[in-house]
């Protein structure tokens, strides 16, 4: 069984056709308006596209702009959809919250708080059946919230950035825990963080400006990417070019030595900013690139520096002594042992 979905909303730009296997957790990635929540609202039944379809293990969920137009409404369709904000009944207990779904799909009080029970142990929150919403913490009401969305036994859980809204000392909690939930559950996953891709999804489907620019593996795409928009969502430096006897060779003629491939096809080149070094003066170095700084960005412990395709990572003060302003011309080095050569 699988979801095959393909949709057009001619307003948004949106032009998406993908597959979700059974049991697959699939990550959606890509930046501010790339379509990411208007794929998850289409499969969910809150947005009605202007035409595509969509089905489940050979049962359609829409047909729009066929000869026998087909529209299954959201509570038809067995999908659970959670949001980064947990949205739990406020006049419920966690435990009723919970039991919500089962006792929708029509099972009794005392077999729906049974299951209830049971997927608040599953999300470690057992001790907070008898809370109220407004006494639970954010991470607290989040994981009521992931066992609201399971009790309901969906085909389908859609998670919209279910991590988005938690302090970052919380998060990595709800990632294990989520980890655990999701083995073997068909999802479809967004998410802004890399890391959740890594941690929880089993292939990853890059968007942008409501399209599929990169999909497959997740190590796979965000360890060698071949788009801008994947390479910037990972956090590396890529360069697209042709392979060479030492490397890759990009089309304004920058040459890049690194572990060589067979020469002459199509290849991609990526490079931690880490792994870069920035110079005053031309060094010697396996790779030294002469660029222009754009602009200088404070990242936490170091200073992102930036200059046309490349970034480089230093240190504050590193940048201090270098005393660097945009537009002054430095030198990129890194070593060949640091570049990642691959077709693209």
């Amino acid at each position: 069984m699988s979801l095959a979905i393909r949709a057009r909303v001619a307003e948004r730009g949106f032009e998406v056709s993908l597959e979700v296997a059974e049991g697959e957790t699939l990550a959606i990635l890509g930046p501010n308006g790339a379509g990411k929540s208007t794929l998850l609202d289409i499969v969910a039944g809150l947005l009605r596209p202007d035409a595509g379809r969509a089905e489940w293990a050979g049962t359609p969920l829409f047909d729009i702009g066929g000869p026998r137009p087909l529209w299954l409404p959201p509570h038809r369709r067995g999908i659970s959809l959670l949001a980064q904000e947990p949205l739990l009944f406020p006049h419920l207990t966690a435990l009723d919250n919970v039991a919500f779904g089962p006792r929708s799909a029509g099972h009794s009080r005392e077999a729906a708080r049974v299951t209830a029970r049971g997927w608040l142990a599953e999300v470690e929150a057992s001790d907070l059946e008898a809370s109220r919403p407004g006494t639970l913490s954010g991470g607290q009401a989040q994981r009521v919230a992931v066992a609201r969305a399971l009790a309901a036994d969906p085909r389908l859980l859609l998670l919209d950035e279910p991590l988005a809204a938690l302090d970052a000392a919380v998060a990595p909690l709800l990632r294990r825990m989520l980890k655990r939930v999701l083995a073997g559950r068909t999802a479809i996953l967004v998410t802004h963080e890399v890391l959740d891709a890594l941690t929880l999804a089993d292939r990853v489907v890059v968007l942008g400006d409501g399209a599929i620019v990169e999909q497959g593996p997740t190590r796979e795409v965000l360890e060698r990417p071949r788009h801008p928009f994947t390479a910037e969502l990972a956090g590396l430096n890529l360069l697209v070019g042709t392979s060479s006897a030492t490397g890759l060779v990009t089309p304004d003629g920058l040459a890049v030595t690194g572990a060589p491939i067979a020469p002459g096809v199509r290849a991609a080149a990526a490079i931690r900013p880490s792994a870069i070094a920035v110079h005053a003066v031309e060094p010697r170095a396996d790779n030294v690139v002469r660029v222009r700084m754009s602009d200088l960005e404070p990242r936490g412990d170091s200073v992102r520096v930036r200059a046309g395709a490349l970034n480089a990572d230093v240190s504050p003060g590193r940048a201090a002594a270098l005393d660097f302003v945009p537009g002054a011309v430095v030198y990129f080095a890194f070593p060949a042992g640091e570049v990642s050569i691959y077709p693209c």
